[in-house]
């Protein structure tokens, strides 16, 4: 299930013209597989809210095994693909363009997602983080390796508990003008979060 999905998925387009600022990078297909298979394994697709969802891809692959998708984000162009992305591949996800802080769903759901690491912007990825904690009873979310202990902190203040702790190493594709290699591999933490 996981290989088929990822070879789906890499048909999706990525961004036209990424934003720097926004921090705007492709999920790699093979990653963004290995966490919706195992949130659909763990029972939790039945809606599934990307925050910050770019091109797609993780709203589509939720879609792709059956849950109702919403993605949101605050790049149109983004969504433009995102909306191709998902037609191409079959499936329907409801595609909104929203600041993080502002969305608003009115039932608990599942949060899948990949936040800005903070690297342009420090702290980039709370405003996701405490969002995902205010709407969803269950969270999936990637980030850079070494934020143990922030997710452990912040989970401990809004009433979470980390379930689960991957880690990968994942291609990065040459995105932005200041990258001198085709790709280069970046360590990164996925955690299953849930609220107690």
């Amino acid at each position: 299930m996981k290989r088929e999905l990822a070879i789906i998925l890499e048909k999706l387009q990525g961004f036209r013209n990424p934003k720097i600022e926004l921090e705007q990078y492709v999920t790699p297909p093979s990653l963004a597989s290995e966490i919706v298979v195992t949130a659909k394994l763990m029972d939790d697709l039945e809606l599934v809210v990307d925050l910050g969802c770019g091109t797609g891809i993780l709203a589509i692959a939720s879609a792709l095994l059956g849950a109702k998708a919403v993605g949101f984000d605050i790049d149109a162009e983004a969504l433009k693909i995102a909306r191709r992305n998902a037609k191409a591949v079959g499936v329907h996800v409801d595609f909104v363009l929203s600041r993080v802080e502002d969305v608003a769903v009115r039932r608990r759901c599942t949060v899948i997602m990949n936040p800005p690491f903070g690297i342009q912007r420090k702290h980039a990825d709370r405003p996701f983080l405490f969002k995902a904690m205010e709407i969803a009873d269950v969270i999936y979310t990637i980030h850079s390796a070494g934020s143990e202990r922030f997710i452990r902190r912040v989970c401990a203040e809004n009433g979470f508990e980390i379930t689960h702790l991957w880690r990968y190493k994942i291609p990065l594709k040459r995105t932005y003008a200041f990258h001198e290699k085709e790709f280069k591999w970046i360590a990164v933490e996925v955690y299953r979060l849930r609220r107690i």
